[in-house]
This record gives C-alpha cells, sequence and structure tokens, in this order.
C-alpha cells in the first residue's frame, strides 16, 4: 500500500489528547478524500464502539447508506491506557450480513497497535468481499508494535500521533 498523506493531530501536549469534534470533522474530511480518490466502497463497517460514530460520519460524506457495525474489542475497560487481552473479542460478528463480492471499507476511531483492525479485517476477508479497506482517525504510533510503518497495515489514516487519544464522545472527554 502506497502511504497516505496523514493531517497531524498536535502532539505538542504532555498526557491524553482531548480532540474536538471540529478535529474529527477534519480528519473525517481527510479519510473521505482518501477514500473516494481510491474508489467508493459499497458497504462502510464500523468496529464497535469507538468506529460507529466515524463510520457513519465517513458513510454520510461518501454518500453511502449502507453501514453495518461488528463488536471487536480488546481494552478491558473505558481508562486511559487501559489494560489490553491478547486476542480480540468478536460478538456477534452476524451483524455483518452478507458482504460476498461487495468492496468493503472497516472503520475505527484509532489503532494502536493494529490488532483489532487487522483481526476485523481478515474476518471479513473470509466473508468474500471483492474487496476490504481499512480506515482509522488516528494511530498512535507509541502503541505501534508492528515493524513496518503503520500505511503499509492501514489503507487511510487521517492523523498519526504519539500520545493516548481521547475523542469527545468518550465520558473522559469531560477534562
Amino acid at each position: 500500500m502506497a502511504p497516505s498523506p496523514t493531517s497531524p493531530l498536535r502532539t505538542d501536549r504532555p498526557g491524553p489528547l482531548f480532540l474536538t469534534w471540529h478535529d474529527l470533522t477534519t480528519a473525517t474530511a481527510t479519510l473521505a478524500h482518501q477514500v473516494s480518490t481510491a474508489g467508493m466502497p459499497q458497504v462502510v463497517v464500523g468496529i464497535v464502539r469507538g468506529g460507529m460514530i466515524p463510520a457513519a460520519w465517513l458513510a454520510h460524506r461518501l454518500e453511502n447508506r449502507d453501514v453495518r457495525t461488528v463488536e471487536v474489542t480488546r481494552t478491558t475497560s473505558d481508562g486511559i491506557n487501559a489494560a489490553k487481552s491478547t486476542v480480540p473479542t468478536v460478538r456477534n460478528p452476524a451483524s455483518l450480513g452478507d458482504l460476498t463480492g461487495l468492496d468493503v471499507l472497516l472503520v475505527d476511531d484509532i489503532a494502536g497497535s493494529g490488532v483489532t483492525l487487522a483481526h476485523t479485517a481478515r474476518m471479513i476477508h473470509d466473508l468474500g468481499p471483492a474487496r476490504v479497506r481499512t480506515a482509522v482517525l488516528a494511530v498512535n504510533r507509541a502503541n505501534w508494535t508492528q515493524s513496518s510503518d503503520p500505511h503499509r497495515g492501514i489503507d487511510y489514516i487521517a492523523s498519526l500521533t504519539d500520545t493516548w487519544v481521547v475523542f469527545p464522545w468518550e465520558e473522559q472527554n469531560e477534562r
């Protein structure tokens, strides 16, 4: 995969990065441009919970009405720097429905290690779509454990950061 252009998030502050709705508007526009340049998906899938909002927002920007979700998680709680399980937990994979022959865009809010996104992409690939692409609002490079650059494993990345990211829909965003 060719590197995708990214817009930098503010990384000059210590501690978690608290994003605003304006930050998300910009990030979603960046992703929509990247995705549409490579062709419009037929289905947008959000990873529950964090990927639901960006998936819906992207679907609107891409004028796509087929939005689905699947619950895949590794974090064991909602706290900043929460512990992770070794293997992603998948709940209700049947919620994806029939993806045979379709162009699927898989969306999550953030990739830390990239394990959840990669696991979910493989699971979707096994359902027989014509194409599976991945998109995230941010990659936390501080947690990226893979030897390759995040752009090699994720198709579309809005921003790169080196710290924990707190999204506006998360309760702990109330500082």
